[in-house]
């Protein structure tokens, strides 16, 4: 879009108006205002004209963003890439670090044939492999939980794991996968899914130093 254009965007997320005003007052472009149609949320946003963009509102330094995933829990790695694909979204950089039992989110569903000690064979027999064997943190129900909130997300026209994920990917968030968890657990870099990054602490010290915002999830 030029400079000085506006934009309708129209949803059905009933947090999308708030949301949208955020996004605009982050990345100095102007919230026109917004209407609601039934369930439809209809918003306006005029695309800022950069040299004269108001930027008070927005940090100039030091806004990346970053997140160490521990967890291997399907809720919680929705949630950790819902996050990273806002902030993406706003224009932000952002880093995701995959530690010991947050590496079987990055893991293929497949079987992938590697050479392992039986110890580290045991190790990938017993964890989930790949977003498909995800489990829930809560109400789980031997599975049951997990397929339930699947089946809930499809119906609700919500992004799956899988898709969250590819789409972060596009938006140039950098998925990290920590080599020294992967040695413990035995995951090799042949199971990981991919685009991922193999790299450890420092690199992800790096990144949340030039960050204002760490989770760890």
């Amino acid at each position: 879009m030029k400079a000085g254009q506006i934009l309708e965007v129209r949803a059905t997320d009933p947090a999308f108006g708030a949301d949208v005003e955020s996004w605009c007052n982050r990345t100095g472009n102007e919230f026109k205002g917004s209407s609601r149609e039934g369930k439809v949320i209809k918003a306006l946003i005029k695309k800022g004209i950069e040299k004269n963009m108001d930027l008070s509102n927005v940090s100039l330094g030091g806004n990346d963003k970053t997140m160490v995933v521990f967890s291997g829990d399907l809720d919680k790695a929705i949630a950790s890439f819902i996050i990273a694909n806002g902030a993406a979204a706003m224009g932000r950089k952002v880093t995701m670090f995959f530690t010991f039992w947050g590496l079987n989110v990055l893991r293929k569903n497949d079987n992938i044939k590697v050479k392992k000690s039986f110890l580290e064979s045991m190790f990938g027999m017993m964890m989930p492999r790949g977003t498909s064997k995800l489990g829930l943190s809560k109400m789980n129900m031997g599975g049951m939980g997990g397929k339930m909130i699947r089946y809930i997300m499809d119906k609700k026209n919500v992004f799956s794991l899988d898709e969250l994920i590819e789409q972060a990917k596009v938006q140039g968030v950098r998925l990290v996968a920590c080599s020294m968890s992967m040695d413990i657990m035995g995951i090799k870099e042949e199971e990981l899914i991919p685009g991922i990054e193999i790299g450890g602490v420092a690199s992800y010290l790096a990144s949340a130093e030039t960050a204002d915002t760490n989770l760890f999830i």
